[in-house]
C-alpha cells in the first residue's frame, strides 16, 4: 500500500493528548478538538492504546460516531495491552513516560509484542474506538528510549509476532498497512535489513524534523 494515496491530506490528528497527556483535558474540549480538526479538513487520525491507557482510544472513538467510516484514514499501535486490573498510581511505572499520562486512566498495562498479543490489542482497539476496521497498524516503540539494553530481544519477539501477523491481516484486507511507531531511528534502520518484512512505511516521532535529522537522512 502506497501510504501516500491512503493518506491524502498531509496533516493528520495524533490524539495522544486525547489520553489526558500532562493534564486532565475536559470531554467538551476533547470533542470541540476533534471537530476543529475535521472541519478544517484533517483526515487522518492515529491513536494508541498506550495513550492514556486506552483513553485517547475511546474518546477518538466519541468524537468520531457518526463520521462516515470511509472518509477517514484511522491508525492505532500495538505492542500494549491494557487490563481490567487497576493500578495505584503512586506505584505506577511507566519508564521515560512516567508522568505522561498520569491523569489518564489507571489499568495496568503490559507490553507484549508476541502473535497472540498483536491480535488481542487490536480487537480491544476496534472496541474502544467503535469501528469495524483499522486502516494501518503501527508497532510501538520497540527501541532503547523504552526498552534500554533490552530493546533487541523486544524486536525479535516483534519480529516473529507483531510482523508476520500484521503481514498476514494485510494480505487478507482486514488492514491496510503496518510499520514501527517509534521515537528511535535504529529499529526502522533494522527493520529495513530484513528480507521477510515488508513494512508499508514509519511513524517516526522526533527524529525527523527540521531540527533533528542528520541521523534518520543517514540511511
Amino acid at each position: 500500500m502506497n501510504l501516500k494515496s491512503l493518506i491524502a491530506n498531509p496533516l493528520g490528528f495524533g490524539t495522544a493528548p486525547l489520553g489526558n497527556m500532562f493534564r486532565n483535558v475536559p470531554e467538551s474540549e476533547v470533542q470541540a478538538t476533534v471537530d476543529a480538526a475535521w472541519n478544517n479538513g484533517v483526515r487522518y487520525f492515529d491513536s494508541a492504546p498506550f495513550y492514556g491507557a486506552g483513553l485517547s482510544e475511546s474518546r477518538l472513538g466519541n468524537a468520531l460516531v457518526g463520521r462516515p467510516r470511509d472518509e477517514y484514514v484511522l491508525s492505532t499501535k500495538v505492542g500494549r495491552i491494557i487490563l481490567d486490573e487497576l493500578e495505584d498510581p503512586t506505584s505506577r511505572e511507566l519508564g521515560e513516560k512516567s508522568g505522561l499520562f498520569e491523569h489518564g486512566n489507571r489499568n495496568r498495562i503490559v507490553n507484549d509484542y508476541s502473535a497472540d498479543a498483536t491480535l488481542r490489542s487490536i480487537e480491544d482497539s476496534l472496541r474502544r474506538l467503535k469501528t469495524d476496521r483499522l486502516d494501518i497498524v503501527w508497532i510501538h516503540d520497540i527501541a532503547q528510549d523504552f526498552y534500554g539494553d533490552e530493546w533487541l530481544s523486544q524486536f525479535e519477539t516483534a519480529r516473529t509476532g507483531a510482523f508476520r501477523v500484521l503481514t498476514r491481516l494485510r494480505e487478507e484486507g482486514v488492514i491496510k498497512a503496518w510499520g514501527l511507531g517509534v521515537n528511535r531511528v535504529e529499529p526502522i534502520e533494522l527493520t529495513l535489513d530484513l528480507e521477510e518484512a515488508r513494512p508499508d512505511g514509519f511513524l517516526l516521532a522526533g527524529r525527523y524534523s527540521l531540527l533533528d535529522h542528520d541521523r534518520a537522512l543517514q540511511r
